[in-house]
């Protein structure tokens, strides 16, 4: 199965295995949804941990997907929105740990989450300009200052986690191979917790933020879909799957 769910000691783990980057097609987006509500619900578990096997966290959205399909785009920002709104919605708080490069949707997944503990090798990057798309700033302005978020999506360019974490966004930064240890570490203080109060904290947490990131996300998506009704946009999918270079115009 390339994404497991195991549950240990209170902690439900969700394990992301999909060679050769973790970049998820319309279906498996739309698969990971149910798959968080249900764990959260179980009364035995008292903790989401999300991580990952291979070279990184998650590439984002299958772009060969997207070049040869290009109508499934309305297909694939349901599986989007609903998985990130899922982790937001989980009754019980949900901790990522990223290693390597965190992509597009996968910036979605840690925007979302409770807590990101990441690899010290970790990068986190926005290339939706590059890909003919949008979207991922509303999550993104949840871990990063307003101009920092712009810069990246404007660029495309890469942020170490070792600036995520200066920024306040990566609670723990740590050696890879540690990185399943120290994650489980952390979830298993979460899960010493009452269930009820962290479910209470949770929504609490969330009522108290000052912007809707799943409206704001859903805001973002109607430009996903008017940008990929633009010529452009295949150019640069096209360009992309064919040369692995972001199209020049």
């Amino acid at each position: 199965m390339p994404i497991t769910v195991s549950v240990n000691d209170r902690i439900a783990e969700i394990l992301f295995d999909v060679p050769p980057v973790n970049a998820f097609d319309s279906a498996t987006w739309n698969s990971i949804p149910a798959l968080i509500t249900e764990a959260a619900r179980r009364e035995d578990v008292h903790c989401i941990l999300i991580r990952a096997e291979g070279r990184g966290f998650c590439g984002g959205v299958d772009i060969k997907e997207m070049q040869k399909h290009p109508e499934r785009i309305t297909l694939l920002n349901r599986g989007n929105y609903l998985t990130f709104k899922a982790i937001r919605d989980a009754e019980v708080p949900v901790v990522v740990a990223p290693h390597g490069f965190i992509i597009g949707g996968g910036i979605g997944i840690c925007g979302a989450a409770d807590t990101i503990i990441a690899a010290e090798d970790a990068w986190f990057s926005l290339p939706e300009v590059d890909r003919g798309a949008m979207g991922g700033a509303s999550h993104l302005s949840r871990m990063l200052p307003l101009h920092k978020v712009r810069a990246a999506f404007f660029t495309g360019g890469q942020i170490p986690a070792k600036e995520a974490w200066r920024l306040g966004a990566v609670e723990k930064l740590v050696p890879r191979d540690q990185l399943a240890a120290e994650a489980h570490a952390f979830c298993a203080v979460i899960a010493t917790k009452s269930r009820k109060a962290l479910v209470i904290a949770k929504e609490a947490l969330n009522g108290l933020e000052p912007r809707d990131v799943d409206h704001g996300y859903r805001w973002e998506q109607g430009f996903t879909l008017e940008m990929y009704m633009h010529a452009d946009s295949q150019r640069a999918r096209d360009a992309f799957v064919e040369t692995g270079k972001a199209a020049e115009f």
